[in-house]
Formats: structure tokens, sequence, C-alpha cells
């Protein structure tokens, strides 16, 4: 079912930005964190947050949670910092849709009717979610096995 809802031009934008990421630009500019509403027929940058947003010891995960507002549907764009057994150090972006059973449920079918339009100018993003309540995947351990199944941690903490 399609909601006839957009995906702004700024949204593309952001999203091919946080694809992209080159070997020689400032690591504190990097996009880590970007929250999607829809408003007014188009889906919006709500908020961003770049690496320089967070202090040295900031949990960037847990800051991530904390952005899941229950009274609120949102779409999120999270770039995810972890390490595996195998490969080490990995970086890989994780879409998120959240539409908290607290939430309206208007809005919870606009965003659910919506998300495709959206999906359709991420390609490439490997991680896809769908969080209803932080039970979901709130917990480290949870998130993480969504990320693959020898991850030893999340966000510089130890699974």
């Amino acid at each position: 079912m399609a909601s006839g809802v957009k995906v702004s031009e700024e949204v593309k934008d952001i999203i091919n930005q946080m694809k992209v990421v080159k070997n020689d630009a400032d690591t504190n500019e990097r996009l880590r964190l970007v929250t999607f509403e829809i408003a007014e027929g188009f889906i919006t940058i709500d908020k961003t947050f770049r690496q320089k947003d967070f202090a040295a010891d900031q949990d960037v995960f847990m800051f991530f949670l904390s952005l899941l507002d229950v009274k609120l549907c949102r779409y999120l764009l999270y770039d995810c910092h972890y390490e595996t057994k195998e490969t080490g150090k990995k970086e890989e972006l994780v879409f998120v849709m959240w539409a908290s059973e607290a939430a309206p449920i208007k809005a919870k079918m606009q965003y659910a009717s919506s998300k495709d339009s959206l999906k359709k100018v991420m390609t490439g993003i490997k991680h896809e979610l769908q969080m209803n309540d932080l039970s979901d995947y709130g917990s480290r351990e949870l998130f993480a096995s969504k990320m693959g199944s020898n991850v030893t941690t999340l966000e510089g903490c130890r699974i």
C-alpha cells in the first residue's frame, strides 16, 4: 500500500553522503545518525548528528536508543561501528523504522505505508530493522545479533 509520500531531495543527498565515506574526509564531520520524519507529504530530515556531536567517551548506541520516543514514529539511518572475530572493524549503515506501540495508529500506518519510498533511495543499505518496542533490539546484544553472528564489540563496548 503506497501512501503517496515522497522522499525530499535533501534526504536523498544525506543518504548518499552517509553511503560514501571519503578516506581524506575529516572524521569529526562524518554523519553518524540521521532521523527522518514525514511532514507535509514528504519524508524530510528531522535531526542529524555528526561524529563531533558526541563526546569522546559517549556511547553512540545508547544515544541512538535515546532518540526512540514512544509517542513518535521515525525513520533512522545509523552508521553503526562494530567488530567481528573474522574481519575486525566494520562500519555499516542500519536503516530503522521506529513505530512504537504507544504512537498514534494513524502515524504508524503512514510510516509503514511510506517505508518503501524511502527504501528505494537507500540502495546498498545492508541492515534493516523494524522496531516497535525497545525490547525488540534495545539491548546491545540483540542489536549486535542483527549485524552478524560473530560481533564482539558494538560502538567500542564488548558484547
